[in-house]
């Protein structure tokens, strides 16, 4: 896995990212840099920021204040009414948008669409590519992620680490710079984790560009060229996996880590 970065240029650039719901300072200037080929994985504890942080990429959650860039072109932010920041220009938040792929907690497949349907709709729709070459690529990621004897059926009859890898086939559809995963695993049943850790293993292997929230301590160690770990609301300390998980300059994420290889070992 790739450490140096001078030679790779930047994916992804977050800068002095904030968040506020009212009073509530969720995100406190988070500053963050993706190169191409990284995989950083976000860790902290639940109510740190790390959801809302990937959500602020792609506007899903709209920042108080920051920047953010995908391979060297910010995206043009105005100061909305609410005090949030906006896209000035439709056109180019939508571009940006089909440039990062989202895979949710919940998979956000559409249940009235087959499999196959619900890959080849970004392609099609916002991509314009031809149906037949739609088709053809969504076949060979269904393929990729194990599933190609699923594309007729419909989501509601598969099982939730396929209708997890169906979302991250359909996230690869649209071929983006970078990939979101927000805590992908969290609503699987503890058998059916692998399946998608899987999948995920090998595009990190591939040199997809990903960021990753995640709970599952060992896949971000094995699979992660920076770990980041944010506790109320900035990072909290940031590094390689070995300096996070081995040996940790910050009390906080050492009470972290020490509790979680508490659990680890209760469970093994």
């Amino acid at each position: 896995m790739p450490h140096s970065t001078s030679d790779r240029p930047i994916a992804l650039d977050l800068q002095n990212i904030h968040k506020s719901y009212g009073s509530l300072e969720v995100l406190k200037g988070v500053s963050l840099t993706a190169y191409d080929g990284d995989v950083i994985s976000i860790l902290g504890s639940s109510g740190s920021g790390k959801s809302t942080l990937l959500r602020c990429i792609n506007l899903l959650e709209k920042p108080n204040q920051g920047t953010i860039t995908l391979g060297g072109e910010s995206l043009d932010l105005v100061p909305g009414k609410s005090g949030e920041l906006e896209a000035a220009n439709r056109g180019q938040l939508e571009r940006f948008r089909a440039r990062v792929g989202f895979v949710f907690q919940n998979f956000n497949l559409w249940p009235h669409k087959t499999i196959l349907q619900n890959i080849i709709e970004g392609p099609t729709q916002v991509l314009k590519i031809g149906k037949d070459q739609a088709i053809r690529e969504a076949e060979q990621l269904l393929k990729k992620v194990g599933l190609l004897d699923k594309k007729d059926a419909y989501p509601d009859n598969l099982s939730g680490g396929q209708r997890q890898r169906v979302a991250i086939a359909r996230a690869l559809a649209m071929n983006p710079q970078v990939l979101l995963f927000d805590e992908p695993t969290s609503a699987l049943d503890p058998e059916l984790v692998n399946e998608v850790l899987a999948v995920m293993r090998d595009l990190a292997a591939e040199g997809r560009t990903m960021l990753i929230v995640t709970h599952e301590m060992r896949f971000a160690r094995d699979v992660s060229s920076q770990v980041v770990f944010l506790h109320q609301g900035r990072i909290e300390e940031a590094g390689t996996p070995e300096q996070i998980f081995d040996n940790p300059t910050s009390p906080r994420v050492r009470e972290f880590m020490a509790s979680h290889h508490a659990d680890a070992n209760k469970l093994s």
